[in-house]
């Protein structure tokens, strides 16, 4: 592999485990010294690069599973950063999932019975657009979502703080159990301020070719933004753990968040020092006898066309 130089240090966005975090401490504009859109687009474009190289080793060694996973408020920029980030892979090493309203089924399961199904395979990238943390986020804000649900008899109380513990603790455990199986997990929540939430919606609102995009739900849900912030706090100090730890991406540029994002996947995948398999001296002496095989058959074409 080509190893690069990562120009941005990762530390100022990790979420160590134990911290205690307040997203008012987070610039949602912040740059890191990035100039302008200019700068940002040709670090994505140096990181998409690498991380096309660093997909092929995880595909080629298929030893170790990435999964990614994308938190955030509406208008965030989850899908644009997808994406770009993943242009330049192999999509046939890469699954998407977006988790939207559990069905039936699904909804009589615990809730982590969805995504263990949707856990990559070793070799593949795995990314979530929401994810399971939907039901310590949107269902915390609006509880009355848990009653079509199926709850352990003793956490029924859906407004005793033990029943949210409990989905901490069992998310928590979920990745423990995926990272000692070789899945590396990262977490993105995609930081956006208020002001530009609203203006992202009126640019969707305003522009015809964008207006598909925007919810009159979004709308809705930003009457809660307090209590979203409330609760991805409690949730990113809750589950940012040695082995699967958050990032708060600032996500007031886009062009910064791509290039940040893409940066941190890279250097992760790069660290798991993946090689290409090794060819066996048995495999090396079949492989020599075809490749004389072939070109014996250049020679006789040779002489037929002559």
């Amino acid at each position: 592999m080509n190893q690069k130089r990562h120009r941005l240090d990762h530390t100022p966005y990790l979420v160590a485990p134990g911290q205690k975090i307040r997203l008012k401490d987070y610039d949602p504009g912040f740059t890191a010294g990035f100039k302008n859109k200019a700068e940002g687009k040709a670090a994505l474009l140096e990181d998409v690069s690498a991380l096309a190289e660093a997909q092929e080793l995880l595909w080629a060694s298929a030893q170790h599973a990435v999964l990614i996973i994308f938190q955030a408020l509406d208008a965030a920029g989850k899908d644009s950063t997808i994406k770009h980030v993943m242009s330049g892979v192999n999509p046939q090493g890469v699954q998407v999932h977006s988790f939207k309203a559990p069905s039936e089924e699904e909804r009589r399961h615990h809730f982590l019975w969805r995504p263990m199904k949707a856990l990559p395979a070793c070799g593949r990238i795995a990314i979530f657009n929401r994810s399971y943390y939907e039901e310590a986020l949107v269902v915390r804000v609006h509880p009355h979502f848990l009653e079509a649900q199926w709850l352990p008899q003793k956490l029924r109380d859906k407004n005793n703080k033990q029943f949210w513990k409990s989905r901490y603790s069992d998310i928590n455990e979920f990745e423990l159990i995926a990272t000692r199986n070789d899945t590396t997990i990262i977490k993105f929540f995609l930081h956006v301020s208020k002001e530009e939430q609203r203006q992202r919606f009126l640019e969707r609102l305003n522009e015809p070719e964008k207006q598909w995009k925007f919810s009159v739900s979004d709308y809705k849900e930003r009457a809660y933004w307090d209590d979203y912030v409330t609760v991805y706090e409690d949730m990113l100090n809750a589950t940012s753990t040695e082995w699967a730890p958050w990032y708060i991406i600032p996500a007031d540029r886009k062009w910064f968040m791509r290039a940040l994002v893409a940066d941190i996947i890279t250097a992760r995948i790069e660290a798991l020092n993946l090689a290409f398999p090794q060819v066996s001296q048995e495999q090396l002496s079949a492989l020599e006898e075809v490749k004389q095989q072939l070109e014996q058959e250049g020679v006789q074409g040779d002489k037929v066309t002559r």
